[in-house]
């Protein structure tokens, strides 16, 4: 675990280990919230990346029809 530090423009450095790990390219987007006294960074990923995924998905009985 790194310990990061805010800048005075409230601007954090996410570390190079995870940065790497994650193959966080600069200009790419972040969501950041709280919940419950800590904060969370999800990355939006591309929609083109979603192509295929759910090519599978059974739609029988998806819905309650009556």
């Amino acid at each position: 675990m790194e310990t990061v530090t805010i800048s005075p423009k409230f601007q954090v450095v996410i570390p190079k280990f995870i940065r790497n790990s994650l193959k966080i390219s600069p200009g790419e987007k972040i969501v950041m919230f709280e919940k419950d006294g800590v904060i969370h960074m999800v990355r939006i990923g591309k929609l083109k990346s979603l192509k295929g995924k759910l090519r599978k998905l059974n739609t029988i009985n998806l819905r309650d029809e009556s």
